[in-house]
């Protein structure tokens, strides 16, 4: 009775009109930025961010949610139509949705993913209703051994979970660590790593990192790649799917919202990740595997499921716990912190209808977004051929009026514009810059929790493994690390033997 008295009280919140217009707003820009191949959510949520400042808490989350979750649809329309995922996690999709359209079944293909899509985001947002208030009703318990020892196995989680090289991915996190303890220690009151710059006292803008990383460093670097937009297909036939689709798609869709749920809570695994692992589930479950990548509909069902399930349930750590599972999870928690709330299991207490209302907003996003998908699958088709270098000066100029606007600080701009190169060579360089964005939004956190623990002890570090529930984070970061570090090692052993 309380799931439904707490369910009831979110739509009642997700209903208003302010509300309802920030989730059309939010899942319009979603799936639009979807759509066009190059501009992800990471880099979109960023350069939103200014304008949360004067926007509720309850409609700036709404809002970033739906950016979010319907980029997941909108890269599937691009991967279908285009074969070139608007978001990595539309990849799988290109595989055997192109090889669709090619046959002239561009239509039941994108029918099934906004099917597929809709019932994981369905699934993904009961089950937030769900394992939330229990788990943040569990973390109430924690104190700063914990918490400190939580952070500490996120971060690393995430570092060896990313994509890329687990070595960088961690000096990633290091780098991030470093650079959110700019400013002043609230402790001793001195200034750390200020460099005499006035303006750097206050620390670095979490604005200002995520729009010159992720918006202004991925558009330099899109420059740099040429793709060629060749629609394949402008005109949808029928969108309608054959009985024998529908009985072919609904194993891997319930496969693929359950890989998707399970993916969605681990730190560090984006949707590419859940969508790739419901593709090869799918395929070697497959009676005839050699069907795929020639256009079967099962290769569209599963991995797109799978994503939006794990789009969805990234939101389970991060409203319970204070637990950012990716890079836009960190965006959606910087947000948060600058409407001054303390992200964690208290929000559930103390702000209900923020929680409760984005679950609800969440049901009538996914189902705004099939309204918006099917009908308009021309208009996304004609979208796509608008140039990217008349995109591009847009966006950039936009980015720096909304820095600017934030603290009215030139400074900012220029640290913005600094952020924006290092990042483009993180990128060449092979550096996933996500990690760095979740140690630079939980370095406070954790060093806050580091401190505070150590006070409570007096100085004894074997505080954290006096704490059951610390010992258990602290021994699960260990596992984590050796499962990745013992097979590389092995790995090199025997490359030397062999040679």
């Amino acid at each position: 009775m309380d799931l439904l008295h707490n369910l009831s009280f979110g739509f009642g919140v997700a209903f208003s009109l302010q509300n309802l217009a920030y989730c059309i707003v939010g899942v319009t820009v979603g799936t639009l930025i979807g759509v066009l191949p190059g501009i992800g959510p990471l880099a979109t949520i960023a350069m939103l961010l200014p304008i949360t400042y004067n926007v509720a808490p309850v409609g700036a989350l709404i809002m970033l949610a739906g950016i979010y979750y319907g980029a997941q649809y909108g890269g599937s329309t691009t991967a279908i139509l285009v074969n070139l995922p608007g978001e990595t996690s539309s990849v799988v999709t290109c595989i055997d949705g192109y090889q669709m359209a090619r046959q002239g079944r561009a239509g039941p293909a994108l029918a099934i993913a906004a099917i597929g899509s809709f019932f994981a985001g369905t699934v993904g947002t009961l089950l937030i209703a769900l394992f939330g208030p229990p788990l943040a009703e569990f973390a109430l318990k924690f104190g700063a051994p914990e918490y400190f020892s939580l952070m500490l196995m996120g971060l690393v989680a995430a570092a060896v979970l990313a994509e890329g090289d687990m070595i960088r991915s961690l000096a990633m996190v290091g780098m991030g660590l470093l650079l959110g303890i700019v400013g002043t220690d609230v402790n001793t009151g001195m200034p750390r790593f200020s460099f005499g710059i006035t303006e750097l006292t206050d620390g670095i803008g979490f604005v200002v990192v995520a729009v010159g990383v992720f918006a202004v460093g991925e558009i330099i670097n899109n420059l740099g790649e040429t793709t060629d937009r060749q629609v394949f297909t402008s005109a949808i036939k029928s969108l309608m799917p054959t009985r024998e689709d529908i009985k072919a798609s609904i194993g891997p869709i319930l496969r693929g919202t359950g890989l998707g749920a399970f993916f969605g809570i681990l730190p560090g695994t984006g949707p590419a990740v859940a969508s790739l692992s419901s593709y090869m589930v799918e395929k070697k479950l497959a009676a005839d595997p050699s069907r795929f990548g020639r256009g079967a509909i099962e290769g569209v069902a599963g991995p797109e499921s799978a994503n939006n399930a794990d789009a969805q349930c990234k939101f389970i750590p991060m409203l319970t716990l204070g637990l950012p599972a990716s890079g836009v999870m960190a965006l959606m928690l910087g947000a948060l912190t600058i409407q001054g709330i303390q992200p964690g299991p208290e929000v559930m207490t103390l702000r209900p209808e923020l929680f409760w209302g984005l679950v609800a907003s969440m049901w009538i996003g996914n189902l705004m977004l099939v309204v918006l998908n099917l009908p308009l699958v021309g208009v996304w088709v004609r979208i796509l051929k608008v140039p990217y270098r008349l995109l591009f000066p847009a966006i950039m100029t936009f980015s720096a009026i909304g820095i600017y606007s934030v603290s009215n600080s030139a400074v900012d701009v220029y640290l913005a514009a600094l952020f924006a190169g290092v990042g483009f060579v993180w990128i060449k360089l092979g550096f996933n810059p996500a990690p760095m964005l979740l140690g630079f939004v939980l370095g406070p956190m954790l060093e806050e929790n580091l401190r505070r623990a150590m006070l409570m002890s007096g100085g004894d570090p074997s505080v954290f493994v006096r704490h059951p529930i610390s010992l258990f984070f602290i021994v699960a970061t260990a596992l984590i690390l050796l499962a990745m570090v013992v097979p590389a090692l092995r790995r090199r052993r025997e490359q030397v033997a062999s040679s």
